[in-house]
């Protein structure tokens, strides 16, 4: 397979933080978290007007998404802006995760002081 140094993998998806961040280090050191996004929205195709939901995986590597990733609470809005790739490339399966490069929190309301 040839890479494509300019093919273009990038996915931005707003939805609700489903559950909190699972935080590990990798062997190097490096903080990695792990959290699933629900994203519902309603979206035009074909003129229609459609219902969409998904879940999807997002990875986090290093400081300061980890921290932030690390902050979220069930129900916490979120936009994320990564790339996609295969869950387990070493497994032959086809279900994809979000690497997140940008996380923005949007509400704080599931905070509590």
């Amino acid at each position: 397979m040839t890479l494509v140094p300019s093919a273009h993998n990038c996915l931005i998806i707003t939805g609700q933080a489903a559950v909190p961040c699972e935080m590990r280090a990798s062997p190097a050191g490096v903080p990695i978290g792990r959290f699933l996004l629900d994203h519902h929205s309603r979206q035009v195709e074909a003129g229609f007007s459609r219902e969409v939901r998904c879940r999807i995986p997002v990875i986090v590597c290093g400081e300061p998404l980890a921290r932030t990733a690390g902050q979220l609470l069930p129900g916490m809005q979120v936009r994320v802006q990564g790339f996609v790739r295969r869950d387990n490339p070493r497994e032959g399966e086809y279900r994809l995760v979000l690497h997140a490069t940008h996380i923005d929190v949007l509400n704080t309301e599931s905070f509590e002081d």
